[in-house]
């Protein structure tokens, strides 16, 4: 198994995470976008030229157990992608992924929004 996949296999939902530091402030990131609803950031084990995540600051564990509240909020994530996905410049395309779950390959239970480009992505992914 690949290192990622094993971590998303033990990885479990509850307590805090390294997202909730970053959005303190207790571990450095290099920090893209950041408002009152989430934070973007650049991916510290890049999987493409260009990857980073968009985080929301409302704790949401996985993508299954948002409530129907968080519709403006999930809206807001996508938003927030294309936006710095613009500013780098990311003109041939990209790709958002959120993962959920095991199988899914989620290894942080905070669910956040991968924007994946600057070279040819595969499919199906995986």
């Amino acid at each position: 198994m690949s290192d990622e996949i094993t971590k998303a296999q033990v990885a479990r939902p509850g307590g805090d995470t390294i997202f909730g530091k970053i959005i303190r402030k207790e571990i450095p990131a290099k920090i893209m976008h950041e408002d009152d609803q989430c934070i973007a950031f650049h991916d510290i084990a890049p999987q493409a030229p260009v990857h980073f995540l968009v985080v929301p600051k409302k704790p949401i564990s996985r993508m299954s157990e948002a409530a129907p509240e968080d519709e403006a909020l999930l809206g807001h994530l996508m938003i927030v992608a294309a936006k710095c996905a613009a500013e780098l410049g990311v003109t041939n395309g990209y790709r958002l992924v959120l993962n959920e779950g095991p199988d899914g390959g989620q290894s942080v239970y905070h669910i956040h929004v991968h924007l994946l480009a600057g070279r040819q992505l595969g499919w199906p992914p995986g």
